[in-house]
């Protein structure tokens, strides 16, 4: 298995799309002024407690207060509480812990109201991005996350990955935590940390404690509401929680972006950073790596597989419903053995889909109907191991008596939904039909102008394939008629992302050449 990473850097922004053996499996969208992201640090304040939710809504900043529940405080709200309080009026001087004085934890059962009060200050992390008509969701249990320990104060205990199974090696970590890590901190020890040396965990927990005082800093001076402390961006993020011996390539169009890039790579894996490659080619780095195919492939209503099955996805105000579908496959060996071998493929599409467009609450799943029970119980724990590799918390019910799955999967972002379907290349959404439209003959007028008249020395045409295709077809093709024609080769390609009809002239520096 191998991971790449296609970075694609435009004018509003930048887009990430990760890929495990070509097939896109993350795609994310970066833009330049996004706040409320999950992990961002805020000084906030409290706006109203609502003892019948056992919940407060806590002005951030954003247009509509955020929600934050009571079992959402985390157990050591009340020296997080002490301690923000106490640094905004001048007496915590030191972002150290060492000399901090612990408060009671607050009880599992307990009620907001007595807790939390209205006006007050508050210490408080995103848990959840504002999703629709609502605000950012929030939880008062800080926690710095790093490439191998995610950093935890107010608290002295020490967790370990439950992935980590070997008995002497999570010994060893944790006599090592044990040894290193500050009073009144506590660490989760990550699954990427196994059999790394110490020399590496120590300057991870030396950078965690670094961004604790820089948020210390932050909050001596801040005002509610206001960010004290915001999470990586979704390049690096991605880079800290998945680089690893898989990740063979990190593709980027942007010299700054891949100089930058590969300054974190060095920080985190030192020795790798020669993975970050520079795309410079005249195609689009979507289009090269078959991002832009997929993209169209897999964010419809209908998703193909290549069996000649498809699935139907269909968003509902309370849920995500999944419809397998057989289409025009057909089996030797019978409808049950067609049936199975159908839903294993939509098993394993499905869990790369939930993941790409990063669906989340409940999806219902209608599979094929088998009457096997054998196969039924085959196909629920093939689904259960593809969705392993999915980082949201997720649960998968075996199937009911009608055959549908049920699953839940952690909402902690807005669901990536991307518009697949294009303009009438006719009437371009008008719905009035010109008499007679001659695109060929109106790309050759524009081509000829430019050759005659503007003197273009370098001029590359960009088309939809089926264009492509129309002006190379045929030994004496329309594209060697230009050669003859202007003496210069005209380059043709083929752009995917363009509508059926949509074309464009560039230069040799892939610049788009005006009419």
């Amino acid at each position: 298995m191998s991971l790449e990473l296609v970075v694609d850097s435009r004018p509003g922004g930048i887009w990430l799309a990760l890929l495990r053996d070509g097939k896109l499996i993350e795609l994310h969208e970066e833009q330049g002024n996004t706040e409320f992201a999950v992990g961002d640090i805020y000084l906030g304040r409290v706006r109203k407690v609502v003892p019948s939710l056992n919940a407060a809504f806590v002005d951030v900043g954003f247009e509509k207060d955020a929600f934050l529940h009571y079992l959402d405080l985390g157990p050591q709200f009340n020296s997080l509480n002490k301690f923000t309080k106490d640094t905004l009026h001048g007496k915590q001087n030191v972002a150290d812990l060492l000399y901090f004085k612990t408060e009671k934890d607050i009880p599992k059962d307990g009620k907001i109201n007595e807790i939390v009060s209205s006006a007050s200050p508050i210490l408080v992390q995103v848990a959840k991005e504002p999703i629709s008509s609502k605000g950012p969701r929030l939880c008062a249990e800080i926690t710095l996350a790093g490439r191998y320990l995610v950093l935890v104060p107010f608290s002295d205990k020490i967790s370990i990955s439950q992935k980590i199974k070997d008995p002497a090696e999570r010994s060893r970590l944790k006599n090592l935590m044990d040894s290193i890590k500050p009073k009144n901190f506590g660490v989760i020890i990550r699954t990427v940390a196994e059999n790394k040396k110490i020399e590496l965990l120590e300057q991870d927990l030396k950078n965690l404690l670094e961004k604790w005082k820089f948020m210390f800093a932050n909050l001596k001076t801040a005002t509610p509401p206001k960010r004290v402390l915001g999470e990586l961006d979704k390049t690096s993020s991605i880079l800290r929680d998945l680089l690893n011996a898989d990740f063979s390539n990190i593709h980027v169009n942007d010299v700054i972006l891949m100089t930058e890039m590969s300054e974190y790579v060095a920080d985190i894996a030192p020795g790798r950073e020669k993975i970050v490659k520079l795309h410079d080619n005249r195609i689009p780095i979507f289009e090269k790596f078959g991002v832009t195919k997929q993209i169209k492939a897999l964010f419809g209503k209908k998703v193909p597989m290549p069996s000649g099955g498809y699935l139907i996805i269909e968003h509902t105000e309370a849920m995500h419903v999944i419809d397998v579908n057989s289409g025009n496959r057909k089996g030797a060996d019978g409808q049950e053995s067609n049936a199975l071998a159908t839903n294993l493929e939509a098993a394993e599409e499905i869990a790369r889909v939930l993941q790409l467009r990063d669906m989340g609450g409940i999806i219902c799943v209608d599979f094929i109907d088998m009457h096997d029970r054998e196969n039924n119980k085959f196909l629920f724990e093939k689904l259960k191991e593809h969705m392993q590799s999915d980082r949201a918390k997720h649960n998968v019910l075996p199937p009911s008596k009608f055959g549908v799955i049920e699953i839940t999967r952690q909402r902690v972002r807005p669901e990536t939904d991307i518009n697949t379907s294009e303009s009438c290349p006719t009437c371009k959404g008008s719905g009035e039909v010109q008499a007679s439209i001659l695109y060929a003959e109106e790309i050759e007028n524009n081509l000829n102008y430019l050759m005659t008249d503007r003197k273009e020395k370098n001029v590359s045409l960009l088309v939809h394939p089926y264009l492509e295709a129309y002006f190379k077809n045929g030994i004496i093709s329309r594209q060697v008629k230009w050669l003859f024609k202007y003496k210069k080769w005209i380059s043709v390609r083929g752009v995917t992302e363009n509508h059926l009809l949509e074309y464009k002239f560039v230069n040799d520096k892939n610049v788009e050449i005006t009419l």
